[in-house]
């Protein structure tokens, strides 16, 4: 009798892991789209698209006026590339970026660090990026 329950048990564990393991997995399955689609966006240096993907609540805090969106087209991003990727604490997922950002007025291009962090939205069962846009001027 004891080993009938250890068994049933174990099965509601089972129960309740497995779909939150295939949780886990369609989440990050959809975070990789995401991700694509901002560095694209940053990439050909269409600021205003990568924008939509900032996390709504970011976007209220902190809006961007069109003088802002404007400043972004004094510069080419020539280079993005995921130096690392790693899960916070609180479920976010964070990827160190490094950037090569040309000034168009100069032609000089340099090299920077942007930390992104990524959280899921159960309710839009999507994923947001946190920290806004990158701040190509200051840097990490």
């Amino acid at each position: 009798m004891h080993r009938i329950g250890t068994w049933l048990l174990a099965m509601g564990l089972l129960a309740v892991l497995v779909p939150a393991a295939a949780q886990s997995r369609l989440q990050r399955g959809k975070l990789q789209p995401m991700q694509d689609a901002y560095a694209a966006a940053i990439r050909w240096g269409d600021f205003e698209t990568a924008w939509q993907l900032v996390d709504p609540a970011y976007q209220a805090e902190h809006p961007m006026t069109e003088l802002e969106f404007e400043r972004y087209q004094q510069v080419q991003i020539s280079g993005y590339r995921d130096l690392t990727t790693g899960s916070g604490p609180d479920g976010t997922v964070e990827r160190v970026i490094e950037l090569r950002v040309i000034n168009k007025h100069t032609m000089a291009e340099r090299t920077m660090r942007y930390r992104e962090r990524w959280r899921w939205d159960p309710e839009a069962k999507r994923w947001w990026l946190v920290v806004g846009l990158p701040d190509l001027w200051n840097g990490e």
